[in-house]
């Protein structure tokens, strides 16, 4: 996923660079990578806790 979002961040660079219209869609589709990666983080450190608990 981090991939992905890198992938997705060098495009938005090189779309702003160039002005092309692509730069809106590069830059919502790493926000979303970035929102699904940080609920990836929160529920497995959630997880985590949760198997250290009992």
């Amino acid at each position: 996923m981090l991939y992905w979002f890198l992938v997705s961040a060098v495009v938005a660079a090189i779309a702003g660079a160039l002005s092309v219209g692509v730069t809106a869609t590069s830059i919502g589709m790493a926000q979303v990578l970035v929102m699904m990666l940080c609920a990836f983080v929160v529920i497995s450190l959630f997880t985590g806790v949760m198997r250290r608990v009992r």
